[in-house]
This record gives structure tokens, C-alpha cells and sequence, in this order.
């Protein structure tokens, strides 16, 4: 069983961010070369985005040998702060828990997992932050609508030479494989992608797929440069 821990990072403007560390069972912690601390952004917050609907995933990457982290940003769950309509202020949040993962772990390297909005936001903090050395997107929100909140954080992510994961659902409501193909066409860098057929956005952030996406995640862990 993966042990967890509560702790609280202060972000730059005085926001106190509440975090969850699960921690690998002694004996199950990765191979040397492989230590890499996994750091989950949790979906929109003004639709009742929290940490707590990444616990699933986190303990099923504990179980698999990496630290996983997860907190809820400003104004979400236990964190103080409010929350931005466009994901700009919590950019700030990625950047504060990865920086006391990098200083507090001491990984040898940090992915940032994003999930439905947490990952234009977490897209937004991958450059910013020397340690993160690759990211995953689970359901980014590149379609239209989304795009008029989310569209300052495309670039970010898009012109990252870290290595990318973009995992869909083909049913996705926000973005279809049209779209998410074309804004991937120009990406820099390596870029994967995993297309999980007739799942829809909301679906790919139930309990269900933990187990699927843990998986997706531990295997890109693996393909990343030593």
C-alpha cells in the first residue's frame, strides 16, 4: 500500500495550496534512473475541479514505484485564493508545488500530468520550472468554445521542446481528433498521442480509466531519456 501525506505549499502571492504526496510501499520505489515525481493538475475548478478526483490515478502511480502529488488550486477544495476564469493565476500553483517537489523529493525529474482544464494550465508551467522533464495532457481542451478561455495557454505547451503525451477520448465534446491533430502539426519536440476510442471528455476523468491512464503514464515515464 502507497502511504500518503498532507502538506501545504504557499504559492508566489500568498495563496496556501493544500497537497496530498503518495508515497511508494518500501520495496516498490522505481528503478535508479527512473526517479521521476508525478505531479497531477486537477480539471476546472469553477466547475468543482478538486484534487480529489486525481486519487485514483496518484495511488495507482504510487503502487507503481513514483511519487505522485496532487493539491487543489487556489480556491479549490482546502486551498485559499480564488479561483481565475482562465487559468492564469493557477499557473503560478503548478509552479510552486513542482518547485517543493523539485527541493523536498529531490526527483530526478518532475512530469506534469494535466487533466481537462488542468492541462492547458499545467502546459503553461512545464518551461517554467528547469526540473519538469516531460508532460502528459489527458482531455485538453483545444476545440473553439474552450479555446476563448484557453487559448493563451496553447503556445506554451505547443512550442515545449519536452517531450508529450496528448491522451483523448474520440468522443471528446470540447475537441475532436480533427482539431487535436491540427494544433499537434506544428508542436515541437516529441509528441505522442493516445486516442481511446468512444470515450467521451467527462468519462476519461471517472474512476474507470485510472487504471488505463496509470498505465499510459508509468510507460512514458519509462520512454523518457535517462
Amino acid at each position: 500500500m502507497s502511504a500518503m501525506e498532507w502538506t501545504t505549499v504557499e504559492a508566489g502571492d500568498r495563496a496556501k495550496l493544500s497537497v496530498r504526496l503518495f508515497k511508494p510501499a518500501p520495496g516498490e520505489a522505481a528503478a535508479e534512473g527512473e526517479d521521476i515525481a508525478v505531479v497531477l493538475v486537477h480539471p476546472y475548478t469553477i466547475l468543482g475541479g478538486v484534487q480529489g478526483l486525481l486519487r485514483g490515478m496518484a495511488e495507482g502511480v504510487a503502487r507503481r514505484g513514483y511519487h505522485a502529488i496532487t493539491f487543489d488550486m487556489r480556491g479549490a477544495g482546502r486551498s485559499t485564493g480564488r479561483a481565475s476564469l482562465t487559468g492564469s493565476t493557477e499557473v503560478g500553483d503548478v509552479v510552486a508545488v513542482c518547485r517543493w517537489v523539485a527541493e523536498n523529493l529531490n526527483p530526478r525529474g518532475v512530469l506534469l500530468v494535466g487533466s481537462s482544464a488542468g492541462a492547458p494550465i499545467a502546459g503553461s508551467a512545464v518551461d517554467k520550472v528547469d526540473q519538469v522533464v516531460g508532460y502528459v495532457s489527458i482531455g485538453y481542451p483545444f476545440g473553439l468554445m474552450a479555446s476563448v478561455l484557453f487559448g493563451r495557454h496553447h503556445n506554451a505547451i505547443l512550442k515545449s521542446e519536452k517531450p508529450k503525451l496528448f491522451i483523448m477520448g474520440t468522443k471528446d465534446g470540447f475537441t475532436s481528433v480533427k482539431q487535436l491533430e491540427n494544433k499537434l502539426k506544428n508542436a515541437t519536440g516529441r509528441v505522442d498521442t493516445h486516442l481511446i476510442e468512444g470515450a467521451g471528455h467527462f468519462q476519461m476523468e471517472g474512476p474507470a480509466f485510472d487504471a488505463q491512464m496509470v498505465d499510459l503514464i508509468v510507460n512514458f515515464i519509462k520512454s523518457l531519456p535517462k
